[in-house]
């Protein structure tokens, strides 16, 4: 009952915010930013450890610049969010643009489905509209990890459906996909790539850090054999994104253990240093290093050898 109430309070409360104009959501978006960033100090200090690790070439000044910038970004993405409850098909096209999607078309035909790597970055949670690139009949898969509150869940479930998305839990991502792929449906599989990976990781080196990554999108890719796509992600103004797919890969099994997983790195790593303030650096991105890691895993081993 708690829970449910809960649901009807956020929902409620989201719908109203979600009808105000853009230009009204960007004052309160600034009066958030300053609770934010100078009362609340929210998650003030993982940002800038963040940032002094993964450019440690930079004055303090200058990421200070990067770090301010980022929580005005921050707080309208919060917002912008909140408007896709009310956000038209019409406005979203209007203000997600999507490039280079005559390849991610052909391939999506020609493999019966492709993989979207996304990033944390910009105005990423507006690819839900990416059904409207798409041929009639195709899905827009989403995967996704369930909120623990079963009704928070379904709540963000629908605000990701509303275009037509169609979502996947991550713990149900290949068996949901090859289901689609069985009733003859072609899809394109978006991925967020780029969070702290709760389970099989892959180390590589990205913003010159030891970092591991997720490495399902990967796996997915190797067992439907389908294309791998970067999602570069341009935010070129307040309220406005573009959307560019690259192609990484068309032949994913012929590519070796974590090459795919390194191409990602990489690119996410240029779009980073070409404009930083948009990534998500509010994550708790190197939780661990590879070492801490190796640590744990042989201190569960020997616990589970002594059961």
């Amino acid at each position: 009952m708690k829970s449910k109430l809960i649901y009807w309070l956020v929902y409620g409360g989201m719908w109203l915010f979600s009808a105000l104009p853009f230009r009204v959501l960007y004052v309160l978006s600034d009066f958030n930013y300053l609770l934010m960033y100078h009362v609340g100090r929210y998650r003030r200090k993982v940002v800038r450890e963040n940032l002094e690790k993964s450019f440690p070439e930079k004055t303090e000044a200058e990421r200070l610049q990067i770090e301010r910038k980022f929580y005005r970004y921050l707080s309208d993405y919060m917002l912008e969010d909140l408007k896709l409850l009310h956000m038209s098909a019409e406005d979203l096209c209007q203000r997600m643009i999507y490039k280079n999607t005559e390849q991610y078309l052909e391939l999506t035909e020609k493999y019966g489905g492709i993989i979207v790597m996304i990033p944390h970055y910009a105005n990423y949670e507006w690819l839900i509209g990416m059904g409207s690139v798409m041929k009639p009949g195709d899905v827009p898969v989403q995967v996704y990890k369930p909120l623990k509150d079963k009704y928070l869940n379904e709540l963000f479930k629908q605000i990701r459906s509303r275009f037509g998305g169609y979502n996947i839990p991550k713990h149900s991502t290949a068996r949901e996909i090859i289901k689609l792929k069985r009733e003859g449906k072609n899809m394109v599989v978006g991925l967020i790539t780029d969070q702290w990976p709760s389970g099989d990781r892959y180390w590589t080196t990205f913003m010159g850090q030891e970092t591991a990554f997720l490495n399902g999108a990967e796996r997915i890719a190797k067992i439907m054999n389908f294309p791998v796509f970067y999602c570069e992600l341009t935010k070129t103004r307040r309220g406005y994104c573009e959307a560019e797919f690259k192609l990484m890969t068309e032949a994913p099994k012929e590519t070796v253990e974590g090459e795919i997983t390194d191409m990602f790195a990489h690119e996410l790593e240029q779009t980073i240093r070409r404009e930083p303030a948009y990534w998500l650096w509010s994550h708790k991105r190197w939780k661990f290093t590879k070492k801490e890691c190796e640590q744990k895993e042989q201190e569960l081993i020997k616990r589970k050898d002594k059961r």
